[in-house]
Protein backbone atom coordinates (compact mmCIF):
# COMPACT_ATOMS: atom_id res chain seq x y z
CA UNK A 1 0.00 0.00 0.00
CA UNK A 2 1.42 3.64 -0.97
CA UNK A 3 2.63 5.18 2.03
CA UNK A 4 1.28 9.29 1.73
CA UNK A 5 2.92 12.28 3.90
CA UNK A 6 2.76 15.77 4.23
CA UNK A 7 5.63 17.70 2.65
CA UNK A 8 5.86 20.85 4.75
CA UNK A 9 7.49 24.05 5.32
CA UNK A 10 10.87 23.65 7.49
CA UNK A 11 11.63 25.87 10.16
CA UNK A 12 15.31 26.53 9.84
CA UNK A 13 16.86 29.20 13.01
CA UNK A 14 14.31 30.00 15.68
CA UNK A 15 13.37 33.49 13.69
CA UNK A 16 12.27 31.73 10.84
CA UNK A 17 8.26 32.22 10.43
CA UNK A 18 7.83 31.70 6.67
CA UNK A 19 9.49 30.82 3.58
CA UNK A 20 8.86 31.91 -0.18
CA UNK A 21 8.49 28.91 -2.57
CA UNK A 22 11.26 29.86 -4.69
CA UNK A 23 10.84 26.69 -7.60
CA UNK A 24 10.12 23.65 -7.95
CA UNK A 25 12.30 21.57 -8.58
CA UNK A 26 10.68 18.17 -9.87
CA UNK A 27 7.45 18.01 -11.24
CA UNK A 28 3.50 16.72 -10.04
CA UNK A 29 3.88 12.39 -10.63
CA UNK A 30 7.43 12.68 -11.44
CA UNK A 31 8.89 10.12 -9.54
CA UNK A 32 13.20 11.28 -7.95
CA UNK A 33 15.59 9.63 -5.81
CA UNK A 34 17.22 10.05 -3.08
CA UNK A 35 19.46 13.47 -2.55
CA UNK A 36 17.53 15.00 -5.52
CA UNK A 37 16.64 18.40 -4.99
CA UNK A 38 13.03 18.94 -4.49
CA UNK A 39 12.20 22.49 -4.11
CA UNK A 40 14.06 25.94 -3.76
CA UNK A 41 13.18 27.66 -0.25
CA UNK A 42 14.13 31.57 0.18
CA UNK A 43 13.88 32.71 3.77
CA UNK A 44 14.95 36.40 4.77
CA UNK A 45 18.19 35.84 4.62
CA UNK A 46 19.74 32.39 2.13
CA UNK A 47 17.33 29.98 -0.46
CA UNK A 48 17.94 26.90 0.88
CA UNK A 49 17.49 23.55 -1.00
CA UNK A 50 15.02 20.99 -0.05
CA UNK A 51 16.73 16.98 -0.68
CA UNK A 52 15.03 14.19 -0.81
CA UNK A 53 15.36 11.73 2.30
CA UNK A 54 14.50 8.89 0.13
CA UNK A 55 13.22 7.88 -3.08
CA UNK A 56 9.00 9.04 -3.70
CA UNK A 57 7.55 11.45 -5.96
CA UNK A 58 4.84 14.31 -5.38
CA UNK A 59 1.20 13.29 -5.92
CA UNK A 60 -0.08 16.40 -5.46
CA UNK A 61 1.43 19.86 -5.13
CA UNK A 62 -0.66 22.29 -3.07
CA UNK A 63 1.99 25.74 -2.80
CA UNK A 64 2.60 27.58 -6.20
CA UNK A 65 6.12 29.06 -7.03
CA UNK A 66 6.60 32.75 -5.77
CA UNK A 67 4.20 32.85 -2.86
CA UNK A 68 5.21 32.86 0.91
CA UNK A 69 3.80 30.32 3.28
CA UNK A 70 4.36 30.01 6.67
CA UNK A 71 6.31 27.63 8.62
CA UNK A 72 4.74 24.25 9.09
CA UNK A 73 1.78 24.91 6.06
CA UNK A 74 1.32 22.03 3.52
CA UNK A 75 2.96 22.30 0.65
CA UNK A 76 2.72 19.18 -0.90
CA UNK A 77 1.28 15.68 -0.70
CA UNK A 78 4.65 12.80 -0.92
CA UNK A 79 4.24 9.38 -1.41
CA UNK A 80 6.97 6.39 -1.08
CA UNK A 81 7.13 5.96 -4.79
CA UNK A 82 3.80 4.77 -5.31
CA UNK A 83 0.69 6.21 -7.01
CA UNK A 84 -2.50 7.43 -5.00
CA UNK A 85 -5.80 7.58 -5.69
CA UNK A 86 -7.22 11.36 -5.55
CA UNK A 87 -9.49 9.83 -2.35
CA UNK A 88 -6.72 9.01 -0.57
CA UNK A 89 -4.79 11.97 -1.77
CA UNK A 90 -7.86 13.97 -0.36
CA UNK A 91 -8.08 12.48 2.89
CA UNK A 92 -4.50 13.46 3.62
CA UNK A 93 -5.28 16.57 2.60
CA UNK A 94 -8.28 17.29 5.05
CA UNK A 95 -6.56 15.77 8.35
CA UNK A 96 -3.74 18.06 7.70
CA UNK A 97 -3.35 20.22 10.54
CA UNK A 98 -0.07 22.66 10.74
CA UNK A 99 1.21 23.18 14.13
CA UNK A 100 0.74 26.43 15.66
CA UNK A 101 4.37 27.42 15.81
CA UNK A 102 4.15 26.84 11.92
CA UNK A 103 2.41 30.65 11.94
CA UNK A 104 4.24 33.69 11.36
CA UNK A 105 3.00 38.00 11.67
CA UNK A 106 -0.55 37.58 10.29
CA UNK A 107 -1.13 40.58 7.50
CA UNK A 108 -2.81 41.29 4.60
CA UNK A 109 -0.24 38.89 2.09
CA UNK A 110 -0.31 36.13 5.12
CA UNK A 111 -1.03 32.78 3.16
CA UNK A 112 -4.89 31.36 3.88
CA UNK A 113 -3.20 28.28 5.74
CA UNK A 114 -5.08 28.48 9.19
CA UNK A 115 -7.77 25.69 10.30
CA UNK A 116 -11.07 27.25 9.46
CA UNK A 117 -13.40 27.56 12.52
CA UNK A 118 -15.73 24.52 12.37
CA UNK A 119 -19.36 26.60 11.49
CA UNK A 120 -21.94 25.88 14.16
CA UNK A 121 -23.88 22.98 13.75
CA UNK A 122 -27.20 23.56 11.35
CA UNK A 123 -30.16 21.88 11.14
CA UNK A 124 -30.32 19.29 8.47
CA UNK A 125 -31.23 20.61 5.00
CA UNK A 126 -31.71 19.42 1.63
CA UNK A 127 -28.27 20.01 -0.20
CA UNK A 128 -27.95 21.12 -3.90
CA UNK A 129 -27.04 18.89 -6.88
CA UNK A 130 -23.42 18.26 -7.38
CA UNK A 131 -22.81 19.85 -10.73
CA UNK A 132 -21.04 16.82 -13.14
CA UNK A 133 -17.20 16.69 -13.74
CA UNK A 134 -16.81 18.82 -10.34
CA UNK A 135 -13.83 18.58 -8.67
CA UNK A 136 -14.44 18.36 -5.23
CA UNK A 137 -12.50 16.81 -2.19
CA UNK A 138 -14.27 14.19 -0.05
CA UNK A 139 -14.22 16.58 2.66
CA UNK A 140 -15.67 19.16 1.13
CA UNK A 141 -18.50 17.70 -0.45
CA UNK A 142 -19.65 16.14 3.19
CA UNK A 143 -19.41 19.51 4.05
CA UNK A 144 -21.18 21.09 1.47
CA UNK A 145 -24.73 18.46 1.97
CA UNK A 146 -24.12 19.05 5.56
CA UNK A 147 -24.20 23.02 5.75
CA UNK A 148 -26.39 23.09 1.99
CA UNK A 149 -23.80 24.99 -0.11
CA UNK A 150 -24.96 25.11 -3.56
CA UNK A 151 -21.18 24.06 -4.69
CA UNK A 152 -22.02 25.86 -8.44
CA UNK A 153 -21.17 29.34 -6.50
CA UNK A 154 -18.07 27.92 -4.82
CA UNK A 155 -15.18 29.30 -5.87
CA UNK A 156 -11.91 26.67 -5.47
CA UNK A 157 -8.52 27.27 -4.17
CA UNK A 158 -6.77 24.26 -5.15
CA UNK A 159 -5.04 23.27 -8.26
CA UNK A 160 -7.25 23.60 -11.22
CA UNK A 161 -9.83 24.84 -9.19
CA UNK A 162 -10.78 22.21 -6.81
CA UNK A 163 -12.73 23.08 -3.96
CA UNK A 164 -11.58 22.01 -0.29
CA UNK A 165 -13.18 22.33 2.75
CA UNK A 166 -12.19 25.65 4.30
CA UNK A 167 -13.59 26.93 0.10
CA UNK A 168 -17.25 25.51 1.52
CA UNK A 169 -16.63 27.11 4.99
CA UNK A 170 -16.29 30.46 3.27
CA UNK A 171 -19.07 30.08 0.86
CA UNK A 172 -21.33 28.66 3.79
CA UNK A 173 -20.62 32.05 6.40
CA UNK A 174 -23.28 34.77 6.29
CA UNK A 175 -22.42 38.30 4.54
CA UNK A 176 -21.24 40.66 6.64
CA UNK A 177 -20.91 44.56 6.40
CA UNK A 178 -17.67 45.47 8.34
CA UNK A 179 -17.21 49.20 9.31
CA UNK A 180 -14.29 50.88 7.73
CA UNK A 181 -12.90 53.29 10.17
CA UNK A 182 -11.52 56.88 8.46
CA UNK A 183 -12.81 59.04 6.05
CA UNK A 184 -14.52 56.47 3.75
CA UNK A 185 -17.92 54.45 4.66
CA UNK A 186 -18.86 51.20 4.33
CA UNK A 187 -20.15 50.16 1.28
CA UNK A 188 -21.56 47.03 -0.87
CA UNK A 189 -18.02 45.96 -1.70
CA UNK A 190 -17.12 45.66 2.03
CA UNK A 191 -19.47 42.43 0.93
CA UNK A 192 -16.19 41.50 -1.60
CA UNK A 193 -13.27 39.16 -0.26
CA UNK A 194 -11.02 41.87 0.18
CA UNK A 195 -8.73 43.60 1.80
CA UNK A 196 -9.35 46.88 3.66
CA UNK A 197 -6.69 49.03 1.45
CA UNK A 198 -7.86 47.20 -1.49
CA UNK A 199 -11.99 48.89 -0.37
CA UNK A 200 -10.14 52.20 0.35
CA UNK A 201 -8.64 52.25 -2.87
CA UNK A 202 -12.19 50.96 -4.92
CA UNK A 203 -14.10 53.43 -2.54
CA UNK A 204 -11.68 56.19 -3.36
CA UNK A 205 -11.53 55.55 -7.55
CA UNK A 206 -15.47 54.85 -7.58
CA UNK A 207 -14.53 50.85 -8.61
CA UNK A 208 -16.97 48.32 -7.76
CA UNK A 209 -14.82 45.27 -6.52
CA UNK A 210 -17.66 42.35 -7.54
CA UNK A 211 -16.15 43.14 -10.97
CA UNK A 212 -12.17 42.74 -9.95
CA UNK A 213 -10.65 39.71 -10.23
CA UNK A 214 -8.86 39.16 -7.02
CA UNK A 215 -5.31 37.31 -6.90
CA UNK A 216 -5.47 36.63 -3.42
CA UNK A 217 -5.64 33.12 -1.51
CA UNK A 218 -9.60 31.90 -2.35
CA UNK A 219 -10.05 34.94 -5.04
CA UNK A 220 -9.65 37.70 -2.57
CA UNK A 221 -8.85 40.85 -3.82
CA UNK A 222 -5.71 42.86 -2.59
CA UNK A 223 -4.11 46.42 -3.02
CA UNK A 224 -2.16 45.65 -6.30
CA UNK A 225 -5.83 44.63 -8.14
CA UNK A 226 -7.01 47.26 -7.38
CA UNK A 227 -4.39 49.33 -8.66
CA UNK A 228 -3.79 47.99 -11.65
CA UNK A 229 -7.25 48.34 -12.78
CA UNK A 230 -6.85 52.22 -12.01
CA UNK A 231 -3.88 52.74 -13.88
CA UNK A 232 -5.54 50.90 -16.80
CA UNK A 233 -8.59 53.19 -16.46
CA UNK A 234 -6.50 55.95 -15.99
CA UNK A 235 -7.56 58.87 -18.69
CA UNK A 236 -4.78 59.82 -21.10
CA UNK A 237 -4.43 63.66 -21.75
CA UNK A 238 -4.51 64.92 -25.21
CA UNK A 239 -4.13 68.32 -25.79
CA UNK A 240 -6.40 70.19 -27.99
CA UNK A 241 -5.14 71.03 -31.75
CA UNK A 242 -4.44 74.66 -31.75
CA UNK A 243 -6.20 76.68 -34.58
CA UNK A 244 -3.03 78.25 -36.19
CA UNK A 245 -0.23 75.97 -34.71
CA UNK A 246 2.85 76.99 -35.99
CA UNK A 247 6.29 75.01 -35.89
CA UNK A 248 7.34 77.60 -32.85
CA UNK A 249 4.38 76.71 -30.18
CA UNK A 250 3.09 73.26 -31.34
CA UNK A 251 3.82 70.88 -28.34
CA UNK A 252 6.59 68.78 -29.09
CA UNK A 253 4.91 65.34 -27.75
CA UNK A 254 1.64 64.90 -26.06
CA UNK A 255 1.90 64.09 -22.01
CA UNK A 256 2.80 60.44 -21.47
CA UNK A 257 0.04 58.71 -19.01
CA UNK A 258 1.15 58.66 -15.28
CA UNK A 259 2.80 55.40 -14.46
CA UNK A 260 4.36 55.05 -17.71
CA UNK A 261 8.06 52.49 -17.53
CA UNK A 262 7.31 51.73 -14.27
CA UNK A 263 7.67 47.73 -12.92
CA UNK A 264 6.07 47.64 -9.44
CA UNK A 265 8.20 44.65 -7.78
CA UNK A 266 6.57 43.45 -4.63
CA UNK A 267 9.67 43.06 -1.95
CA UNK A 268 10.90 39.48 -1.41
CA UNK A 269 10.93 38.00 1.72
CA UNK A 270 14.55 38.85 2.05
CA UNK A 271 13.90 42.70 1.47
CA UNK A 272 11.19 42.79 3.66
CA UNK A 273 12.87 41.55 6.80
CA UNK A 274 15.66 43.90 5.55
CA UNK A 275 13.19 46.58 5.84
CA UNK A 276 11.92 45.60 8.77
CA UNK A 277 14.64 45.11 11.18
CA UNK A 278 16.75 48.32 9.44
CA UNK A 279 13.49 50.84 10.34
CA UNK A 280 13.83 49.02 13.85
CA UNK A 281 17.03 50.02 14.23
CA UNK A 282 17.15 53.40 13.34
CA UNK A 283 13.90 54.04 15.42
CA UNK A 284 15.19 52.29 18.32
CA UNK A 285 18.45 53.02 18.64
CA UNK A 286 20.51 55.64 19.33
CA UNK A 287 23.26 56.45 16.73
CA UNK A 288 26.53 58.08 17.09
CA UNK A 289 29.26 58.26 14.72
CA UNK A 290 33.11 58.54 14.95
CA UNK A 291 35.01 58.70 11.59
CA UNK A 292 38.60 58.80 10.75
CA UNK A 293 41.10 59.40 8.11
CA UNK A 294 43.75 57.11 7.94
CA UNK A 295 46.50 56.39 5.98
CA UNK A 296 46.58 53.04 3.45
CA UNK A 297 49.66 52.98 1.36
CA UNK A 298 51.70 51.04 4.16
CA UNK A 299 48.98 47.91 4.08
CA UNK A 300 48.54 48.33 0.29
CA UNK A 301 52.42 47.85 0.10
CA UNK A 302 52.35 45.36 1.89
CA UNK A 303 49.69 43.33 -0.06
CA UNK A 304 51.19 43.94 -3.21
CA UNK A 305 54.17 41.80 -2.22
CA UNK A 306 51.89 38.69 -1.66
CA UNK A 307 51.77 38.04 -5.14
CA UNK A 308 48.92 36.89 -7.24
CA UNK A 309 46.93 34.88 -4.55
CA UNK A 310 47.02 37.67 -2.50
CA UNK A 311 43.99 38.53 0.35
CA UNK A 312 41.98 41.33 -0.12
CA UNK A 313 42.51 44.71 1.25
CA UNK A 314 38.88 44.15 3.06
CA UNK A 315 39.95 40.76 5.02
CA UNK A 316 43.29 42.83 6.13
CA UNK A 317 40.42 45.52 7.07
CA UNK A 318 38.63 42.61 8.82
CA UNK A 319 41.76 41.66 10.62
CA UNK A 320 42.84 45.16 12.08
CA UNK A 321 39.30 45.49 13.43
CA UNK A 322 39.10 41.76 15.57
CA UNK A 323 42.26 43.02 16.90
CA UNK A 324 41.07 46.79 17.37
CA UNK A 325 38.21 44.65 19.42
CA UNK A 326 40.10 43.18 21.76
CA UNK A 327 41.91 45.69 22.53
CA UNK A 328 39.17 47.69 23.23
CA UNK A 329 36.17 45.07 24.22
CA UNK A 330 33.35 47.51 25.32
CA UNK A 331 32.88 48.21 21.38
CA UNK A 332 32.77 44.04 20.93
CA UNK A 333 28.87 43.84 22.11
CA UNK A 334 25.43 43.03 21.62
CA UNK A 335 22.51 44.99 23.40
CA UNK A 336 19.25 42.78 24.66
CA UNK A 337 17.14 45.17 26.50
CA UNK A 338 19.06 46.28 29.74
CA UNK A 339 21.68 43.26 29.25
CA UNK A 340 24.88 44.32 27.56
CA UNK A 341 26.83 40.76 26.41
CA UNK A 342 29.73 41.43 25.93
CA UNK A 343 31.90 38.64 23.61
CA UNK A 344 35.72 37.17 24.28
CA UNK A 345 35.84 36.34 20.61
CA UNK A 346 35.56 38.69 17.66
CA UNK A 347 32.52 37.17 15.50
CA UNK A 348 32.59 39.30 12.81
CA UNK A 349 29.82 40.14 10.15
CA UNK A 350 30.99 41.19 6.96
CA UNK A 351 27.75 42.34 4.59
CA UNK A 352 28.12 40.63 0.78
CA UNK A 353 25.73 42.05 -1.60
CA UNK A 354 23.58 40.16 -3.51
CA UNK A 355 20.98 39.58 -6.01
CA UNK A 356 18.34 39.17 -3.48
CA UNK A 357 19.54 41.87 -0.92
CA UNK A 358 22.19 42.48 2.00
CA UNK A 359 23.43 39.52 3.17
CA UNK A 360 26.29 39.35 6.94
CA UNK A 361 28.20 36.20 6.86
CA UNK A 362 30.26 35.87 9.87
CA UNK A 363 34.01 35.22 10.24
CA UNK A 364 34.13 33.56 13.52
CA UNK A 365 36.85 34.43 16.18
CA UNK A 366 38.58 36.37 13.66
CA UNK A 367 41.14 37.28 16.41
CA UNK A 368 42.63 33.99 15.97
CA UNK A 369 42.87 33.86 12.29
CA UNK A 370 45.47 34.94 9.89
CA UNK A 371 44.93 37.37 7.38
CA UNK A 372 44.95 34.90 4.49
CA UNK A 373 42.45 32.34 6.70
CA UNK A 374 40.52 34.96 6.97
CA UNK A 375 40.61 35.74 3.12
CA UNK A 376 39.96 32.24 2.56
CA UNK A 377 36.86 32.20 4.85
CA UNK A 378 35.48 35.04 3.08
CA UNK A 379 35.90 34.03 -0.27
CA UNK A 380 33.57 30.92 0.65
CA UNK A 381 31.35 32.42 2.90
CA UNK A 382 30.48 35.16 -0.42
CA UNK A 383 30.27 32.62 -2.87
CA UNK A 384 27.52 30.61 -0.43
CA UNK A 385 25.89 33.87 0.20
CA UNK A 386 25.53 35.10 -3.40
CA UNK A 387 24.28 31.61 -4.11
CA UNK A 388 21.71 31.51 -1.32
CA UNK A 389 23.24 28.44 0.54
CA UNK A 390 24.55 29.70 3.54
CA UNK A 391 23.56 27.53 6.85
CA UNK A 392 21.37 29.50 8.87
CA UNK A 393 24.21 29.92 11.97
CA UNK A 394 26.28 30.77 9.84
CA UNK A 395 24.98 34.53 9.33
CA UNK A 396 22.99 34.37 12.85
CA UNK A 397 24.46 36.05 15.97
CA UNK A 398 27.98 38.33 15.54
CA UNK A 399 29.22 40.46 17.61
CA UNK A 400 30.36 43.35 15.36
CA UNK A 401 29.59 43.93 11.44
CA UNK A 402 31.80 45.41 8.77
CA UNK A 403 30.39 47.00 5.77
CA UNK A 404 32.80 48.03 2.97
CA UNK A 405 31.58 49.99 -0.34
CA UNK A 406 35.01 50.93 -1.71
CA UNK A 407 35.03 48.34 -4.52
CA UNK A 408 31.87 51.53 -6.07
CA UNK A 409 33.88 53.66 -5.57
CA UNK A 410 32.13 55.55 -2.59
CA UNK A 411 34.65 57.59 -0.72
CA UNK A 412 32.77 57.63 3.01
CA UNK A 413 29.43 56.69 4.20
CA UNK A 414 27.42 55.76 7.32
CA UNK A 415 26.16 52.29 7.92
CA UNK A 416 22.81 51.33 10.13
CA UNK A 417 23.87 49.32 13.16
CA UNK A 418 22.32 45.95 12.71
CA UNK A 419 20.73 44.73 16.27
CA UNK A 420 21.51 43.31 18.79
CA UNK A 421 24.81 44.41 17.80
CA UNK A 422 26.17 47.62 19.15
CA UNK A 423 28.06 48.20 16.67
CA UNK A 424 29.27 48.61 12.55
CA UNK A 425 32.09 50.05 10.50
CA UNK A 426 31.60 51.81 7.35
CA UNK A 427 34.60 51.68 5.13
CA UNK A 428 35.36 53.81 1.48
CA UNK A 429 37.32 53.58 -0.63
CA UNK A 430 41.59 54.50 -0.38
CA UNK A 431 41.68 58.00 -2.48
CA UNK A 432 44.85 60.08 -2.40
CA UNK A 433 44.92 62.68 -0.24
CA UNK A 434 47.91 65.37 1.47
CA UNK A 435 48.47 64.35 4.63
CA UNK A 436 50.92 65.32 7.50
CA UNK A 437 54.40 62.59 7.80
CA UNK A 438 56.77 63.81 10.46
CA UNK A 439 56.43 67.68 9.05
CA UNK A 440 56.44 66.74 5.29
CA UNK A 441 53.06 66.99 3.20
CA UNK A 442 53.08 63.66 1.13
CA UNK A 443 49.66 62.59 -0.93
CA UNK A 444 49.01 58.76 -0.48
CA UNK A 445 45.94 56.76 -0.46
CA UNK A 446 43.96 57.17 1.97
CA UNK A 447 40.93 55.43 3.88
CA UNK A 448 37.64 56.79 5.19
CA UNK A 449 36.62 54.87 7.89
CA UNK A 450 33.18 55.58 9.69
CA UNK A 451 32.33 54.03 12.80
CA UNK A 452 28.43 53.77 14.48
CA UNK A 453 27.57 52.80 17.93
CA UNK A 454 24.64 52.20 19.93
CA UNK A 455 24.81 54.56 22.82
CA UNK A 456 22.64 52.77 25.06
CA UNK A 457 26.08 50.60 25.44
CA UNK A 458 28.94 52.03 23.62
CA UNK A 459 30.12 55.79 25.11
CA UNK A 460 32.01 58.25 22.50
CA UNK A 461 35.10 57.79 24.21
CA UNK A 462 35.50 53.64 23.48
CA UNK A 463 34.60 54.60 20.20
CA UNK A 464 37.94 56.84 20.33
CA UNK A 465 39.86 54.00 21.29
CA UNK A 466 38.28 51.70 18.87
CA UNK A 467 39.12 54.23 16.10
CA UNK A 468 42.67 54.92 17.56
CA UNK A 469 43.72 51.19 17.68
CA UNK A 470 42.08 50.44 14.24
CA UNK A 471 44.03 53.56 12.69
CA UNK A 472 47.14 51.96 14.10
CA UNK A 473 47.07 48.54 12.78
CA UNK A 474 46.13 49.94 9.72
CA UNK A 475 48.97 52.37 9.24
CA UNK A 476 51.34 49.94 10.65
CA UNK A 477 50.39 46.53 8.92
CA UNK A 478 53.25 44.42 10.13
CA UNK A 479 50.96 44.56 13.25
CA UNK A 480 48.95 42.33 11.82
Amino acid sequence: MTKLTPFTMPKWGIEMAEGTIADWMVAENAPFERGTVLTLVETDKITNEIEAEKDGRFVRILAEAGQTYPVGALLAVLSDGGEASAADIDAVIAAFRPSESGFGPEGEDAPPHKPTPEPAAAAAVSAPPVPEGLSISPAALAEAQRLGVDLGTVSGSGRGGRIFAQDVHQAARPAVNPQLVGVFAATPDSAVLSTPVARRLGALHGLDLATVKGTGARGKVRRDDVLAIVQQSAPVEVPAPAAAATPATAPASSPRPSGDNVDVLPMSSMRRTIARRLTEAKQQIPHFYVRRRVRADRLLALRASLGPDRPSVNDFIVRAAALALMEVPAVNVQVHGNEIHRFGAADIAVAVATEKGLVTPIVFAADDMTVAEIGATMKSLAQRARSGKLKPEEFTGGSFSLSNLGGFGVEQFDAIINPPQGAILAVGTARPEPIDDDGAIRIVPVLHLSLSCDHRAIDGADGGRFMAALANLIENPHLL
